[in-house]
């Protein structure tokens, strides 16, 4: 199987390491060699974060160059029309909704772009865009965004739900488990694809 190439882009602290590790792990489970990437940006202060999940027969590198991704799964819209250059053509954006406004907007310096959705999918993207925020908190916590959006994301892989379920045991916290549980299962069951 010729290697596949997955990327995690937000902003700091919306828990795209935990994303990437669960990733990691599902993929591992199915048999695959995996290379994930650690986190690349300002993750502690609100700016840009990215993570590279990378699997196939055999991976040589971690990291993911331009035209080269087969999934971007964003945490914030305007993050996946950032990282769109990485998109190979086909690829598939998987994207919350959620605006944050970067720096820039916050101090009145320039505007959230509008229809960022339309404007990735004029530029051939298929997009997936989903309120994966009042999913989360549908399921008991803002911060499960990461994986309703991993719900979302698993209707692309042949994996099983069994190893889905599996994977979330063991990577997300006992006490978190069955919140993150319902996260998953809503993002799965949102909308059609």
């Amino acid at each position: 199987m010729e290697t596949k190439n997955i990327m995690i882009v937000g902003v700091g602290g919306q828990g795209s390491l935990l994303a990437s590790k669960l990733l990691g792990h599902l993929l591992l489970s199915q048999g695959y060699d995996v290379k994930v990437s650690e986190v690349h940006g300002m993750s502690q202060r609100g700016g840009s974060v990215v993570t590279y999940v990378r699997y196939g027969d055999k991976v040589y590198s971690p990291v993911i160059d331009l035209g080269e991704a087969d999934y971007i799964v964003s945490f914030e819209i305007l993050e996946a029309a950032r990282w769109l250059p990485y998109l190979k053509k086909g690829g598939v954006i998987v994207t919350n909704t959620q605006q944050i406004d970067p720096m820039p907007v916050i101090t009145g310096a320039a505007e959230y772009p509008a229809g960022l959705v339309e404007k990735m999918t004029a530029a051939g993207a298929k997009v997936d865009a989903l309120d994966c925020l009042a999913l989360a908190e549908q399921a008991g916590s803002a911060k499960a965004v990461n994986i309703v959006l991993l719900g979302r994301l698993s209707h692309y892989f042949d994996a099983p739900e069994e190893a889905w379920q599996s994977s979330l045991e063991a990577i997300v916290p006992a006490k978190f488990l069955e919140m993150n549980k319902k996260a998953f299962a809503l993002g799965k069951a949102a909308g059609a694809i």
